[in-house]
């Protein structure tokens, strides 16, 4: 039987904080109401969900053991979007065949934007 990753679990510092990130700049859909310890956000195109799960004290946030990539086929326009609601991303890096950037949600996290997925087949 197969494995589906369809849930990320951010731990957070301010669950309503960290879901208003999610909502404002990555549209994602929520009520904002905690239920069972959880806010639930569902992305409007069909990808992963979210739980925002409030952090104990003792949990470090902020490592880079994990990264959400969003994509995104225009790395420049969404970043621009982004900027005129107030979230500053990193400078546009060039690979192979597509870009990327880099910002920091509100505990720390790692999160990029990418046109990887976008990318012309080699």
């Amino acid at each position: 039987m197969p494995a589906v990753l369809n849930t990320i679990l951010i731990y957070a510092k301010n669950p309503s904080a960290t879901a208003e990130f999610y909502r404002k700049f990555f549209d994602f859909e929520t009520t904002g109401e905690i239920v069972e310890g959880l806010i639930e956000l569902n992305s409007p195109a069909s990808g992963a969900s979210i739980l925002i799960h409030q952090a104990a004290r003792t949990v470090k946030l902020g490592q880079v053991g994990v990264k959400l990539m969003f994509s995104v086929e225009d790395v420049d326009g969404f970043k621009e979007q982004c900027a005129q609601r107030g979230l500053i991303f990193g400078s546009t890096h060039q690979a192979n065949g597509y870009s990327f950037a880099n910002v920091k949600d509100p505990d720390g996290n790692s999160v990029a934007i990418s046109s990887r997925a976008y990318r012309a087949a080699v």
